[in-house]
């Protein structure tokens, strides 16, 4: 998959079947433009996403939170097969772009012979443009339009949303129903404190961004991917309030029948099932019992899944 940001400097000289949308999570709901877009690409085209850059803060200062990281949205896209991700900077120029404009610079700088947008699409200066203008402008510009409608789950929307909310409340079950696969936390493994070493139980820990949207503070059974395998493991996420410290929210995972160095290797954690909220512990010794509680249900849990 290649993969761009330079937008505006950016010219493709194979013709493409391009969808435009935010794709966070890339969920459900999209896969029915993805499929549209890879039938579509059997014909000769080069299967092409855009999507904007996600920017780490707005202009408010407050933290605009995501399903999936930039980098987390690539590793999805190239997974499927894509064979280009654009990601476009949000920038104040592209915010200001007339929607009859970025119509123009799209289907010119992409090769575009075939657009695919959802119902719901929305594009250029305040987000005049919908796939109604895009079909307006196909005999102009010498493309043809797909509309995809929306799918549902229990009459409602699959939408990024959808998801935020069951996340946000802890539905780790049903919003990996509607993404189609488990919410997972992605990145390096940084050293931590090293308690969970000291009392027999070691972890990896990983840091996600501010921008990463978190299910509430709490322990989750997990499946760990690394270095090419699939561990069982389970996950707190939460800032550790039984140590002492001020620390960021992360992800410390136990994983079952493992050990070595893996330390700047990169982790995938996928939650499946949520157990218990954190906790804050009297002392270590109360910690490392309910560590031992919590790893023995896990175990127990998951040979139930088998």
């Amino acid at each position: 998959m290649r993969y761009e940001k330079d937008f505006l400097h950016l010219q493709l000289q194979e013709p493409t079947v391009l969808s435009l949308g935010k794709f966070d999570g890339l969920h459900r709901g999209h896969e029915l433009l993805m499929r549209s877009v890879f039938e579509k690409a059997q014909t000769g085209l080069k299967a092409a996403f855009f999507t904007f850059d996600i920017p780490p803060c707005q202009a408010s200062g407050i933290t605009q939170q995501v399903i999936t990281t930039n980098e987390e949205k690539q590793q999805l896209f190239f997974e499927r097969g894509a064979d280009y991700l654009m990601e476009c900077p949000f920038t104040k120029e592209i915010m200001q772009m007339e929607a009859e404009r970025f119509i123009k610079e799209i289907v010119t700088r992409f090769c575009v012979k075939w657009l695919v947008v959802g119902t719901d699409f929305r594009f250029g200066h305040q987000r005049r443009g919908d796939y109604h203008m895009l079909q307006d402008y196909a005999s102009v510009y010498g493309y043809q339009v797909c509309v995809v409608e929306k799918m549902q789950y229990h009459d409602r929307d699959i939408s990024s949303t959808y998801i935020r909310e069951e996340l946000l409340k802890g539905n780790i079950g049903l919003a990996n129903e509607l993404l189609g696969y488990p919410y997972f936390i992605q990145g390096k493994i940084v050293h931590g404190n090293q308690v969970g070493r000291t009392i027999g139980f070691p972890t990896i820990n990983i840091n996600p961004p501010p921008q990463k949207l978190l299910p509430p503070f709490g322990v989750y059974l997990s499946n760990i991917l690394l270095d090419g395998k699939q561990y069982a493991g389970i996950t707190n996420i939460g800032r550790k309030p039984t140590i002492q410290g001020d620390y960021p929210a992360a992800a410390e995972t136990y994983i079952y029948d493992f050990s070595g160095d893996v330390y700047e290797k990169t982790a995938k954690v996928e939650l499946l099932h949520f157990e218990r909220p954190e906790m804050k512990f009297e002392g270590i010794a109360q910690l490392k019992q309910q560590l031992k509680k919590d790893i023995a249900y896990g175990a127990e849990y998951l040979a139930g899944q088998r």
